[in-house]
């Protein structure tokens, strides 16, 4: 392992079969899958937080990802609906280098995405931009070096905005796909929102509110119809099928927060 900027970094994870490997990184980020690792290492248990690890159902894969806190939440629900986002992990890889000094430092990320292409983001959700402090200011350093020689990135995601975040965990309640309702309610909507119109409008049009709304929510999630998310959602909400406001920011996945 070189020093904080150098090129010999390592990976530790856990493998498929639970054994704990350590690698050199640039041979680990062309051969790991790391969408599908463990963790490897648990979320710590904060005494006196609101809010404790536990598992994130992703809608994007199917499967269960590991999750630490809040904000790491909140950031998945953007993750999550990003149509390039292919795999998801949480605390997949640690990451080891020597420092000036020659003392072995290591970090583990919080959150892993893989991309469509095949690259990926390396991520940690802190619930203030001074999170972390020193140490973490240092390890992001080190962790952007060692995304970009992979042609990965690293980022620090800033939290989200309070009604944005609002409304996507309300809408990630209806992302099962239990929520889609039959494909010829999925074609109704489509047709009755091919031209904007307030929501309860829209739905009212189509059937019985009970069993439309949860048809609506889950497709504004996945982005099939979009509305402003930066205001809060109200029954007056205008919804479309067009491309440009499943977020209030451009469609799904357009880095709110990132």
């Amino acid at each position: 392992m070189q020093t904080d900027t150098g090129s010999e970094w390592e990976a530790v994870f856990v493998d498929p079969l639970g054994q704990v490997v350590q690698q050199r990184w640039a041979d680990a980020v062309l051969a790991v899958a790391f969408e599908e690792l463990e963790p490897v290492s648990a979320f710590p248990v904060v005494p006196g937080r609101r809010w404790g690890p536990g598992q994130w159902w992703s809608a994007t894969t199917g499967r269960h990802v590991a999750c630490g806190s809040a904000a790491m939440r909140a950031q998945l629900t953007v993750l999550d609906r990003d149509p390039e986002v292919v795999g998801l992990a949480g605390r997949p890889v640690r990451l080891l280098w020597r420092d000036a000094r020659g003392q072995v430092r290591s970090w583990v990320p919080q959150l892993f995405a893989r991309h469509r292409d095949g690259t990926a983001l390396l991520a940690d959700c802190p619930n203030h931009l001074e999170a972390g402090g020193e140490r973490a200011q240092r390890a992001a350093t080190v962790l952007e070096a060692a995304c970009a020689q992979a042609g990965w990135s690293y980022r620090r995601l800033e939290p989200l905005e309070k009604t944005l975040s609002a409304n996507l965990k309300w809408l990630a309640g209806y992302r099962h796909p239990r929520n889609a309702g039959h494909p010829r309610l999925a074609a109704a909507l489509r047709e009755v929102f091919a031209q904007p119109q307030p929501l309860i409008e829209g739905v009212e049009a189509v059937g019985d509110p009970i069993e439309v709304l949860p048809a609506v929510f889950h497709a504004l999630w996945h982005g099939h119809l979009t509305a402003p998310l930066d205001v809060p959602l109200n029954e007056r909400v205008l919804v479309s099928t067009g491309a440009g406001g499943a977020n209030g920011h451009g469609g799904p996945g357009s880095g709110e927060g990132q």
